[in-house]
């Protein structure tokens, strides 16, 4: 099977046939014109069609010459998108470095030892009370005997797993330490590319798909000695929780979904499967499953971390991010990924100013002005909490603008990177056939014109400047996780948002799941997010809530 079962125009021209460019006569050019132009608001006259009529066919040309090429999927196009402001960008800085307890106790129980931060798991080891071995063989025991009530394993890298973790268990030994994630084991969703194993997408038509890359974050995780033990579960082509496999659902709430699209980095963190897992996100992929399951995440600043090896959805939105139970967690493995790889060109070089278990001293924050916000007793108590250690928080309110228009740019680029797929006919076996799912977003999107495109592109442009004013002079802006517009308006703009657990669900079947804050950052502002959400956890204890169902 080819390695890209969509790639039909690779498949032919690695044959050796040539690629055919005929000369395309379509007598319903006219016709067509007239219609695109009612699609877009232009009313074209006749004679305005006629003379149009031998410049399309040349259109039509250009077109199939352009399909004749093969593009690989991990090739982004030559422009690429950048949210910093024009002038005044911060440093760059190095790794940050992490402080290791020396005395943390081992846990009685196993199912305690499963439920560990990295820190906790990272003191145990240097001490000798257990090994990455045992720690692998842990993660790997608990995806076995809950992915059936689950659903949020698509490929377990056992074999694999426990030799490198021998590997990691000998360096230690010998006094090689490569930081807090030596030894570590973690899951990632399965869009990422890893050599040996398939890279299926969540999409039948990708079950068997080999993608002999590494991609970049987890090449980094794989030299700061982390050990990835699982391919996670995906909505198919990442959308919603529903993927080859069946739905993912919530450790919480068995009978629902874990929303989606990382929805088994989220369902397997939350239920103790694995210390940590990466997801990504485009549109609420990383924050609506980690509401859903009540569980910690950060959706970095757009470009932080590489997207090399990742599957492509929107090179302009698409963002890569771990998802832990501890803000601490969520620190170390950001700062272990970011910067750039000269491989993805959105990637960059940071300014990361997170001091881990700093004060709040200075800290700017403010709350989302949204009528009726906070209602629930847990936003509330947080803001509570936030007065009474850093003075009463301002308000600000988000930008206006068109942001369900904007979105236009998404349904575009998807539309490009699964172009092959739609043409072949794939999208036929993907799960979700609805008005609302990929098929028909990825015909539909078809009809976007290049000119409308680039007038949504200047008017981000506008939003991102707007963004930025708003953000001036605050830090940490603090908001709902969903209702009004602060995560589409934050993935278009590019700026990091992390998922907080602050209480308990009022929901009487949520069973105990933690109700999450979104905490939203300037560009480039992670480490004010992680210093507001470690000063929470110092005094609370939501992040550290387990679901019934796997706390055993």
């Amino acid at each position: 099977m080819p390695k890209r079962p969509f790639d039909r125009r690779s498949f032919l021209l690695a044959a050796g046939a040539a690629p055919l460019v005929p000369r395309l006569e379509h007598p319903g050019d006219k016709e067509d014109l007239a219609a695109f132009g009612r699609l877009v608001g232009i009313e074209f006259r006749a004679a305005e069609c006629a003379q149009a009529e031998a410049t399309l066919g040349h259109l039509r040309e250009d077109y199939a010459r352009l399909r004749a090429q093969p593009v690989p999927f991990e090739l982004p196009p030559t422009a690429h998108f950048d949210p910093r402001p024009p002038t005044g960008h911060p440093a760059a800085t190095g790794r940050v470095a992490v402080e290791i307890p020396r005395d943390v106790p081992l846990p009685t129980e196993e199912r305690d030892l499963a439920f560990a931060t990295v820190l906790e798991l990272a003191s145990l080891l240097r001490q000798g009370e257990v090994t990455s071995r045992q720690l692998t063989e842990l993660a790997l025991r608990r995806l076995a005997r809950f992915d059936p009530q689950l659903f949020c394993v698509v490929n377990s890298l056992g074999a694999e797993a426990l030799a490198r973790a021998d590997e990691m268990d000998r360096e230690l030994a010998a006094g090689r330490d490569r930081g807090p994630l030596h030894g570590i084991p973690y899951g990632a969703k399965d869009l990422f590319a890893w050599p040996g194993a398939p890279t299926t997408f969540g999409a039948a038509p990708f079950a068997e798909h080999h993608w002999d890359l590494r991609a970049t974050c987890l090449a980094r995780l794989h030299e700061a000695g982390a050990i990835l033990v699982a391919k996670l579960s995906l909505g198919a082509l990442a959308m919603g929780d529903l993927w080859h496999g069946g739905r993912t659902r919530n450790p919480y709430d068995p009978e629902r979904g874990s929303s989606g699209s990382s929805a088994g980095p989220a369902s397997a963190t939350a239920a103790g499967l694995v210390p940590f897992a990466l997801g990504t996100e485009t549109l609420g992929s990383i924050v609506s499953p980690c509401r859903r399951c009540g569980v910690g995440g950060l959706r970095p600043t757009f470009g932080a971390v590489s997207r090399h090896g990742a599957m492509p959805l929107s090179w302009t939105m698409d963002k890569v991010g771990p998802i832990a139970r501890s803000a601490t967690d969520l620190g170390v493995v950001f700062d272990a990924m970011r910067g750039a790889d000269g491989s993805d060109p959105a990637a960059r070089d940071t300014a990361f100013t997170w001091q881990p278990g700093g004060p709040l001293d200075g800290l700017r924050v403010a709350t989302l002005r949204l009528p009726g916000w906070p209602g629930s007793e847990g936003h509330r108590a947080f803001v509570t909490w936030l007065t009474e250690r850093i003075g009463k928080p301002a308000e600000r309110s988000l930008p206006e603008a068109p942001y369900r228009s904007l979105l236009l740019m998404l349904h575009a680029e998807a539309a490009a990177a699964f172009d092959e797929f739609t043409r072949l006919g794939l999208d036929d076996q993907l799960p979700g056939q609805d008005a609302g799912d990929w098929p028909n977003q990825f015909r539909s999107a078809r009809t976007i014109p290049a000119v409308e495109y680039l007038r949504a592109s200047r008017l981000r442009t506008e939003l991102i400047a707007a963004m930025h004013r708003t953000m001036q002079d605050v830090d940490v802006l603090v908001a709902p996780t969903h209702g009004g517009p602060t995560l589409t308006a934050t993935n278009l703009t590019g700026h990091p948002t992390l998922v907080l657990p602050i209480g308990r669900s009022a929901r009487p079947r949520d069973d105990g799941r933690p109700e999450v804050i979104a905490l939203v950052g300037r560009i480039d502002g992670e480490g004010a997010l992680l210093q507001l959400a470690e000063a929470w956890q110092r005094e609370t204890d939501w992040h550290r809530a387990r679901p019934t169902l796997t706390d055993q």
